[in-house]
């Protein structure tokens, strides 16, 4: 194991209060971060711990000053460019195959959002082989780095059968991701249309059984307002099976109209809702009871796709809500994997500050997750650095559209 210094970051954002300046942010100017317990260059990142193999990632052992630093095995010098907590994107759609750039066109000229657009990406994903569906899923989470995310939650929901979400799941694990998601509860899918009931017995049975294993969370389309969505009695049903299997649960609410699923997140404490696009007083009031479980995960690029109303970010957080932002990338409603551009929205068209948005991509993602070792470079925390090629994290709104961020190579 090795150590690694990376020093002359001209403005360092830690998102830990107890450091640098008090702030939120944990601010320090011309700073250094030290990393423990790298591999070193050439050694395996992974080591076997009971027969499988684990990441060796190392960890944030002290941040400070440059000029008081203390030695390390190797060093890197960012030039006075800025370094922010790798972003975590707790929202992403990324095993999936097949294209739906005339549904987006369609909708430019006026056409809504229902969610019937769903079944190409699964008639698309059903027919790809596991090398296309893996190679796809490898170049997205690929491209999501290159733009300076280090963590993500993926889900499935593109399959909706039995054995196409298992293996949708499966090789997300096999891909190395963390936090995924089962999503079987996506829509009901054509052929049950007429038989809701059954594909609910479905989802929460055979299903559910195939996918636990590979899943850490549990999630459900609770939007009344769809035909292809689930009502509140269908999404408790799901949501409820899914924790007697031992998965966390998030919900995906409020998308196309005030309903039932931000009340219901708040009941079952699920860690997140997300859309959260239409919300009654009764909502933000629950959301403000349940900030500390449940986190109201806002997805502004849906927005910009569908052309529909942006979430009202500035009066959740005045309220008190724990909000965070996520891309949703899929590809259908929000087919962008670029954390950047969601923190330009969020602060263009929500009334989100620069700093509060991205508070809301790194700490905000990580409690969207319940992850206590990422979003932030604290000490202890994963050494997740993502690297801005600017003088400031105000320049990842200031300077939209242009590719300052990528998560920094420690190897």
């Amino acid at each position: 194991m090795t150590s690694l210094l990376v020093t002359d970051i001209g403005e360092l954002v830690t998102a830990d209060p107890t450091l640098g300046d008090e702030s939120p942010l944990g601010l320090l100017h011309d700073a250094a971060v030290l990393v423990d317990d790298l591999p070193a260059p050439g050694v395996s990142a992974y080591r076997m711990l009971e027969g499988e193999a684990v990441p060796q990632r190392g960890s944030v052992a002290w941040v400070g000053p440059a000029a008081s630093a203390p030695a390390a095995d190797r060093v890197i010098s960012v030039q006075g460019r800025c370094v922010v907590p790798g972003f975590v994107d707790s929202h992403a759609h990324l095993v999936f195959a097949g294209d739906r750039g005339a549904e987006f066109a369609a909708r430019m000229t006026g056409e809504p959002y229902d969610g019937g657009g769903i079944a190409v990406s699964v008639a698309a994903s059903r027919a790809a082989t596991d090398e296309d569906l893996q190679d796809l899923l490898l170049y997205r989470l690929a491209e999501m780095r290159a733009q300076g995310t280090t963590t993500v939650e993926v889900k499935s929901g593109y399959g909706l059968s039995v054995a196409d979400e298992a293996r949708m799941l499966r090789l997300a694990v096999e891909a190395g991701v963390e936090e995924t998601t089962f999503l079987g509860a996506h829509v009901v899918p054509a052929d049950f249309r007429d038989r809701r009931a059954e594909y609910v017995e479905l989802v929460t049975g055979p299903m559910l059984e195939a996918c636990a294993p590979h899943a850490a969370w549990g999630d459900v389309f609770c939007e009344p307002a769809s035909a292809h969505a689930f009502d509140g009695d269908e999404a408790r049903t799901v949501l409820l099976a899914c924790r007697e299997a031992g998965l966390e649960l998030r919900v995906h609410g409020n998308q196309l109209s005030a309903g039932p699923g931000v009340q219901l997140a708040c009941e079952l404490q699920a860690a997140s809702v997300d859309h959260c696009t239409h919300l009654a007083p009764a909502d933000v009031d629950a959301l403000v009871s349940c900030a500390a479980t449940t986190v109201a995960t806002l997805l502004p690029g849906v927005e910009f796709s569908t052309r529909s109303p942006y979430p009202d970010a500035r009066a959740l957080l005045d309220a008190g809500v724990s909000v965070a932002l996520a891309t949703d990338c899929n590809p259908g409603t929000c087919y962008s994997s670029s954390i950047p551009f969601v923190v330009a929205l969020a602060v263009r068209e929500m009334g989100m500050t620069p700093a509060e948005a991205l508070l809301a991509v790194t700490r905000g993602g990580a409690a969207a997750l319940r992850r206590s070792d990422v979003g932030h470079l604290g000490i202890g925390a994963r050494p997740d650095l993502t690297l801005l090629d600017a003088p400031s994290y105000v320049h990842l709104s200031y300077r939209a559209g242009v590719p300052i961020a990528t998560a920094l190579d420690l190897s």
